[in-house]
């Protein structure tokens, strides 16, 4: 796959490129760079730049954004160590703060890489496509119905605009996983009854003491430094970790919204100062009869899984309890050939697209699958049963309409089932 996208890439003429290319590329001709912006240098989008050098020949990452310079300073000696010459971020190019990200956009880069926190992430998508820039840009995409929306629209954006926007949701790249989904679209085990998903894990970010919290620091640095503890930031453990297997549920139903849902979650292990769940189980009703259920938790030291189970009338498949997807029952199924790395293919895949004039959109999908996951929340928050057409027009705004660096932000408490009230 590397020799053949090398040999692509060197055999595209000037012409080629200039044939129904956005203006970015065509200006950039007798160079053949593209120029590659960061905005949050943190582990994922670190990696994420890392994958976008090793994704293009002539790709190079000029910008890059963050509300510490500590990160920044991590990335760039990381990048440094993956990506050498590739990394051309000038200091008149590293930018600090909640504007950071604007700054990246209006630096002259062909390309923006998001991976901030969730909350961050309409706004910032948003951003970018008014300015004409691609976009590879993390899950999930928004933290409330209001975020879904606005990415929705802007989605439509970018399609009239020809750009391309490739999302993190990164089983849709992964080779494996597409050939199991494709054997069930042709009817490997019948028609779906069930499907059964798993994110049992520890948790990603643990939540420190207060005593920990440095003197003189804002709520708003705080939260943002802890950014997986709180509500308007990760959007709770569902929609921020599990949503890839809500991704994959929306992938069986062909992107068909569910017709309600109902959900339980709560919070067994206490963490001082942070307000998301440690564990949901959700049901959804599908409008064919179809019930999918997500189980996911975060708490250390219990039953670890990440695997789907998925019922048909005529068989099985399970993904995640073996090495290789298995298809058991009418049809003897298991993926026989090499994986390859999902994270890099999708950077493959958006870098290709721009080198053919071909843009990938993902927008909707990334949006109705965040959605999926977030109506389960709404769902365990509240106790009711929550309807589609309910969350996507829900009017709760987890994400502050205002947000100052140095200000305060009282942190809501956990919800209550049966007492919080829907929105």
């Amino acid at each position: 796959m590397e020799d053949n996208r090398r040999d692509f890439l060197k055999t595209t003429g000037v012409a080629a490129l200039a044939a129904g290319f956005p203006a970015l590329i065509r200006a950039q001709a007798t160079t053949n760079a593209i120029k590659v912006g960061l905005v949050g240098c943190g582990g994922r989008g670190t990696g994420a730049a890392a994958q976008a050098m090793k994704a293009d020949d002539f790709a190079e990452l000029t910008a890059v954004a963050d509300v510490a310079q500590e990160r920044v300073d991590q990335c760039l000696e990381q990048l440094m160590k993956t990506s050498g010459a590739k990394v051309k971020v000038e200091a008149k190019n590293i930018f600090l703060g909640l504007d950071a990200y604007q700054k990246v956009i209006d630096s002259g880069v062909d390309v923006v890489i998001l991976a901030t926190p969730p909350g961050f992430r309409p706004a910032h998508l948003r951003a970018c496509i008014e300015a004409g820039k691609h976009v590879f840009c993390e899950k999930p995409i928004a933290v409330d119905a209001f975020g879904v929306r606005d990415v929705l629209e802007t989605a439509k954006l970018a399609k009239q605009k020809n750009l391309s926007l490739v999302s993190g949701f990164c089983w849709r790249y992964s080779n494996y996983i597409v050939a199991t989904f494709d054997q069930l679209k042709a009817g490997a085990i019948g028609d779906i009854v069930a499907y059964y998903a798993t994110y049992y894990t520890s948790p990603v970010k643990p939540m420190p003491p207060a005593n920990a919290r440095p003197a003189g620091m804002s709520d708003v640095q705080w939260q943002i430094a802890n950014w997986y503890n709180f509500q308007w930031l990760c959007g709770d453990s569902l929609v921020e970790q599990a949503v890839h297997s809500a991704d994959k549920i929306a992938w069986s139903q062909g992107d068909a919204p569910p017709l309600s849902c109902t959900a339980v979650g709560g919070r067994q292990i206490p963490a001082e100062g942070g307000n998301i769940f440690d564990h949901f189980e959700v049901n959804y009703v599908y409008p064919n009869g179809v019930r999918a259920f997500l189980g996911c938790r975060q708490i250390e030291n219990c039953w670890n899984e990440n695997a789907d189970y998925i019922m048909g009338t005529k068989g099985v498949c399970t993904i995640g309890r073996s090495p290789m997807p298995k298809i058991t029952g009418a049809t003897e199924w298991t993926f026989t050939g090499q994986k390859y790395d999902m994270y890099q293919y999708e950077h493959d895949m958006l870098f290709q697209s721009l080198r053919k004039g071909q843009p990938i959109n993902n927008g909707e999908r990334m949006a109705t699958s965040t959605l999926l996951a977030m109506m389960g929340r709404m769902a365990a928050y509240t106790g009711r049963e929550i309807t589609w057409d309910m969350a996507l027009n829900s009017q709760e705004r987890i994400f502050p309409e205002k947000l100052d660096w140095n200000g305060s932000l009282p942190v809501p408490p956990l919800p209550r089932p049966g007492v919080t009230k829907f929105l």
